[in-house]
Formats: C-alpha cells, structure tokens, sequence
C-alpha cells in the first residue's frame, strides 16, 4: 500500500492471498500515514476470508519480503568488499600460523631451515627432491605458499574495489584500511551512520571493554593506528591525530554512501590538520597535551 491509496482499501489491497511476491513487494515498498485496523480492513477487502488466514499471508509475505531483502543487501558490493577483507585477513593468518608449524617441524629435520612464509615458498619451489619422510613438510609448504598467494590476490582485489564502493574514504584510508573499517562496522551504511569517535575505535573493541570495566585507560584509536597520519604523529599528540583522521574518515563515509560524490578537498582538509598537529610535537608547544583540540572534527 501506497500514501495515495485509500486507507480504507487495506494494506493488501486489490491481492490475492496466494500471490506471495506481490504481498512481499507491498510489504518491501508499502507505506502508511498512520495504524490501521489491517486484519478488519483485509477481510473487507476480500484478501483473506477470516483473521487466521491473514495472518498466515501476512507472515507469508513479510517472510518473503525478509527474504529478499536479505539477498539483495548480501549481494551488494560493499558487503562483497566485506567478505574479501575478511578472507584475505583469514588467508594471511592461516598462512602465518602454517608457516610457523612449518618452520617448529622442519627444525628437526632441516638444518637450513627458516621462517615464516618466505621459507615456505622456498621450499615449496626447490628443484631438488625432497629428503626421504620429508615430502610431508614440502607438501604442507606448498600449502602456505598457496594461502599467502591467495592473500595477495584478495589484497589486489580489495584495492580495486574499494575506489569503487567507497572512493572518499578509500582516497583518505587507503584501499585495505577503508575496506577493513566498512567490515568493522558491518557495511558502508553502517559505518556511516556512527559517529566519528565511534570509528576512531573501530578495532580496539577489547580495550574499550576493558577501560569501561575500569581496568585499563581509555583507548586512543583503534584500526586507523595503521593510517600513516596516526602512526606517525608522535605519541603526545596521536590521540588528537586520530581524532582529527576518523572525523574526516566519518564524514567520508557519509559522502560515499549518501551521495557517492568525489570530494577531494577532504584529503587537503586532513593533510592541513594533521601538519598542525604534528607541529606542535615538533616544537614541543603541545607535549602531553590530549586536549581534546580535535573534537571539532567529530561534529563536521
């Protein structure tokens, strides 16, 4: 039902009970100025021939239209960058973690043996054949190699979708980081709706728990620590950096998904604030202060 359809027609007007997409497609895009007695209002309309029966179409179709709109959002690009972040950092963990087995049980065996995916690659690609009982340690390298490399192919896809779902913040984060914040927070939509003091967090749930318990400090960032902006702002003056990053990082994420316009004045707007930052450690004017200078940039 529609604001121009009379209320008095109810909410399934002129549908048959067992026209389930029809009854999902009104329940997707319907809408009502105000609470009606729906069921009385079925009944009179002829869409169902007693209360049970409406309810059972009714569950039908908000089941049917759940459905749908459940596939169509899995389907949506920035839940698919979702999924390739998430893979990829699984890929890279279990190659790490592989690696480490690999390199605690070729110790016993191998007195070149090394370390980490490197070694791995080394001795999945040797020419030579391997020692008698050692195929299982070739075997479990190419293993590695295999996830590290599909880590790599997930990165480069990462990095040539992330223009493409969130181009502000992909141009302000990087490609990996912006994607990494939009899987933190669920979606684009979602990471644009929190605020900026939200997505300065994103990542560091644990010790925000903790600080909130009272057994540690309050967390100065989260993930955006790996921005360059923050990482490198000295230690007095990163929590105003990161600050200053996740505003510009919020209201890039509202600009991608609200309006998906390029607005490349943000990156000049962040460089600006963070030089002022950092030249404060640099001169020494702010050493130890956390001020909470930065707080203008959550209300952008």
């Amino acid at each position: 039902m529609t604001d121009s359809t009379s209320a008095d027609d109810g909410w399934f007007a002129g549908l048959e009970a067992d026209d389930r997409d029809a009854a999902a497609a009104a329940v997707r895009d319907g809408a009502a100025n105000a609470p009606r007695d729906w069921p009385a209002l079925g009944l009179e309309s002829g869409f169902a021939d007693d209360e049970a029966a409406y309810y059972d179409a009714l569950k039908a179709a908000t089941t049917a239209a759940t459905r749908a709109e459940v596939t169509e959002r899995e389907a949506a690009d920035d839940r698919q960058l979702v999924h390739a972040v998430r893979a990829m950092d699984d890929c890279t963990r279990t190659a790490n973690e592989l690696a480490e087995r690999l390199a605690e049980w070729a110790g016993t065996v191998d007195p070149d043996a090394g370390t980490g995916v490197d070694y791995a690659r080394d001795l999945a690609t040797r020419e030579t054949e391997p020692e008698p009982g050692q195929e299982p340690l070739v075997s479990l390298a190419e293993r590695v190699v295999a996830l590290a490399d599909e880590a790599d192919d997930l990165r480069e896809y990462v990095e040539r979708q992330t223009p493409i779902v969130a181009p502000n913040l992909s141009a302000l984060a990087g490609p990996v980081l912006g994607a990494r914040l939009i899987s933190l927070a669920g979606g684009l939509e979602d990471l644009a709706k929190k605020p900026s003091g939200t997505v300065q967090i994103l990542g560091a749930e644990d010790a925000l728990f903790a600080h909130l318990r009272g057994h540690a400090p309050s967390p100065k960032h989260g993930i955006i620590y790996t921005h360059d902006a923050v990482r490198g702002t000295h230690p007095d003056e990163r929590g105003s950096a990161a600050r200053a990053v996740a505003g510009k990082l919020a209201i890039a994420a509202r600009v991608d998904h609200y309006s998906g316009d390029v607005k490349p004045e943000l990156e000049a707007e962040l460089a600006e604030r963070i030089e002022t930052i950092q030249a404060r450690s640099d001169d020494g004017s702010g050493a130890g202060a956390d001020d909470g200078d930065g707080a203008g940039e959550s209300d952008e």
